[in-house]
C-alpha cells in the first residue's frame, strides 16, 4: 500500500494581502486502500486532492508519498500516482480512444507489440473494444470517464487520485463508475460528491472551511458530513 504524510500543511492561492487561504493546518498519516474525501464546493478536498500527485504543492507544510516529498521529488510522485480529473474532456489529447490510451506508453520502452497487446487489454477491461478508432471526444460521459481512466491506469501507477470522477455523469454511468473503482487493486483516493461510493472505503475525510474536521471510518465521517450540510 501506498504511505501518504500530511505533515502540517496549509495552501493560498496568490499572494501578500490578496492570498486566499484554502487549507489550513491539515495533517493527516494516510495507509488504508481506499480513502474518500468530501467536502462541500469551496471546503479544501480538491485543492488538497491536487497536492497529492504535486499538482500544487503546499504553501507551508509538507506532503510526502511513499517518502517522496512532493515539493522537492514531483516527477517521481507523478510516476507513482495517476489522476483522475472531474471532467475526462480536460485530459483525452489525443484523436482516437487507442491513440488516447497509448500515449501514455509513449516513453514506456515496450515495442510496437507490446504497446498493443497493453492496449487491447485495456480497451478491453473497460468495455472499449469496439471503439479503439472511435473520435475520442464523440463518446457518451460515461465512455470518456473510462477511457480516461484506461489512459490512467495503463501506466500501472501504485496510487489513483479522483477528483470528483462521477459528477458530471448520470446515476447509471456514476454506479459504472464506482463498480471500476471498486474493483481497483492500487491504493485509491477519492474526492466525490456521490456518498454512496464510499460505503465500502476504509477511511473517509470531511473537509469544511480549509480544515480537516472529521477523519473516520465511512458511516461516522459521512455522518459529520451530512451535519455540516444541515
Amino acid at each position: 500500500m501506498v504511505h501518504i504524510e500530511i505533515d502540517h500543511v496549509s495552501h493560498s492561492y496568490g499572494q501578500g494581502p490578496l492570498a486566499r487561504p484554502v487549507l489550513n493546518d491539515v495533517c493527516a498519516d494516510l495507509t488504508e486502500r481506499r480513502i474518500g474525501v468530501v467536502g462541500h464546493n469551496g471546503s479544501g478536498k480538491s485543492t488538497f486532492v491536487r497536492m497529492l500527485n504535486a499538482l500544487l504543492v503546499p504553501s507551508q507544510g509538507v506532503v510526502r508519498v511513499n517518502g517522496m516529498d512532493t515539493a522537492k521529488q514531483a516527477g517521481k510522485v507523478r510516476k507513482l500516482a495517476g489522476f483522475l480529473f472531474t471532467d475526462p474532456d480536460n485530459q483525452i489529447i489525443m484523436p482516437t480512444v487507442r491513440e488516447d490510451v497509448a500515449f501514455g506508453l509513449r516513453r514506456s520502452g515496450l515495442t510496437k507489440q507490446q504497446v498493443n497487446e497493453r492496449v487491447d487489454q485495456a480497451l478491453t477491461r473497460f468495455g472499449l473494444e469496439s471503439h479503439g478508432d472511435h473520435p475520442a471526444h464523440l463518446l457518451s460521459g460515461g465512455q470518456k470517464q473510462l477511457l480516461a481512466l484506461a489512459s490512467v491506469l495503463i501506466t500501472e501507477p501504485e496510487l489513483i487520485i479522483m477528483d470528483e470522477p462521477t459528477t458530471l455523469l448520470d446515476l447509471r454511468n456514476a454506479r459504472m463508475i464506482g463498480r471500476v473503482i471498486a474493483d481497483l487493486p492500487q491504493t485509491v483516493v477519492l474526492a466525490t460528491h456521490h456518498l454512496d461510493l464510499l460505503d465500502e472505503f476504509d477511511r473517509v475525510l470531511v473537509f469544511d472551511g480549509g480544515r480537516l474536521v472529521a477523519d473516520a471510518p465511512p458511516a461516522r465521517a459521512l455522518d459529520c458530513y451530512r451535519g455540516l450540510m444541515v
